[in-house]
């Protein structure tokens, strides 16, 4: 099992370790930071999230429950109050021999829990890079749809551009998931 905790600077060093070559970091945040990850702009990353009462963004850890390890990262930001949405960003499973064994899939379902019973938000969306196809097959069993792409939307090392995969799910749509799960 998975549980979120908020990411601290005691954090870093993991998540720094993690993302070690310049492709990894452009696919897990696009634009917000250059290679190589440091201290200085996690802090930054950080600074004025996981308040409840004045964030918009909030930043997480993976942790997996049975060894206390840190599994992965997560977040969700660009919170609308007004229109009951935010986005997911920044999705990571730390350890490449961790990737395809669930864990993205309960870190995503713990930030939808969150989101849509926590937050009280009715929409969710994210978006994933063309090529991604198991992060894609990961956000679909967890009730996401595709919704679009933005083609060429990012240009990587100036010759190759990445077509973003636009996914979200509602409220309701989770609610359904929740109700199936519980009547297996």
């Amino acid at each position: 099992m998975i549980k979120l905790e908020t990411f601290k600077k005691e954090d870093f060093a993991q998540l720094i370790e993690w993302v070690d070559n310049e492709r990894l970091l452009t696919s897990w945040a696009g634009a917000l930071f250059r290679f190589p990850l440091t201290e200085e702009s996690l802090e930054w990353y950080v600074e004025g999230t996981n308040d409840m009462a004045n964030s918009d963004t909030f930043v997480y850890k993976a942790v997996d429950t049975e060894t206390g390890e840190t599994v992965g990262h997560i977040s969700i930001g660009s919170i609308s109050w007004t229109n009951k949405s935010a986005r997911i960003s920044r999705v990571l499973v730390g350890k490449t021999a961790a990737r395809g064994k669930g864990i993205c899939q309960q870190m995503i379902n713990c930030i939808l829990k969150l989101g849509f019973e926590s937050l009280e938000l009715h929409r969710i969306s994210l978006g994933v890079y063309e090529g991604n196809d198991a992060a894609i097959r990961c956000y679909e069993k967890c009730g996401f749809k595709i919704e679009g792409r933005l083609r060429d939307v990012f240009l990587y090392e100036g010759d190759e551009y990445w077509t973003l995969v636009e996914m979200a799910i509602l409220e309701d749509e989770w609610r359904e998931l929740q109700k199936s799960e519980v009547q297996k």
